[in-house]
């Protein structure tokens, strides 16, 4: 109700309404309806609405988001599919990409990708490489949250000098 106030009170102004890890919303009762309400509803407020999440299967699972998101999404972006290759047939209906856009989405090459179309108007694989301190910043993986976190207390709570540490420490053990 709040993001529906704003984007009629805030007229001229982009709205963006960021569903992460979309599956939460999904899986309960109405909101699939909701959300579909949201996409129909956004684009004539001057606003978009995305959905994130980390399995496809997701947004498949759920008639209502697979017609509602997909079909008014004209923006998508698709990280590192390789793990659905062997079904891709699938998602390529599905999304409506051309051949050039499935070969562009399973390409393989020696940096992170990130493969983002609009609208079938234009379409691009852009590699992504983070210096070591960007990884640090942002991983995931507990055994390096916690090697940092240490790092960070004994430096008295220095995060930034503990990642700069950190990084400088990998490098050496690397090389």
């Amino acid at each position: 109700e709040t993001f529906l106030t704003k984007m009629r009170r805030l007229k001229g102004i982009r709205k963006v309404l960021l569903l992460e890890e979309a599956w939460k919303a999904i899986a309960k009762a109405g909101m699939a309806g909701f959300i579909k309400y949201l996409y129909k509803t956004c684009r004539k407020y001057f606003g978009e609405c995305m959905c994130v999440t980390q399995e496809l299967d997701d947004l498949l699972s759920s008639p209502v988001l697979k017609e509602s998101v997909i079909a008014n999404c004209d923006c998508r972006i698709l990280l590192d599919m390789r793990k659905y290759a062997n079904k891709f047939d699938e998602i390529q209906e599905l999304l409506g990409l051309s051949d050039k856009e499935r070969n562009q989405v399973l390409s393989k090459r020696r940096y992170k990708e990130v493969w983002i179309g609009l609208g079938g108007v234009h379409s691009a694989v852009y590699a992504t490489e983070t210096s070591l301190e960007e990884y640090l910043c942002y991983t995931t993986e507990e055994t390096e949250k916690l090697e940092l976190q240490r790092l960070t207390e004994k430096l008295g709570g220095n995060i930034e000098l503990a990642i700069r540490q950190l990084a400088e420490q990998k490098r050496n053990e690397d090389h």
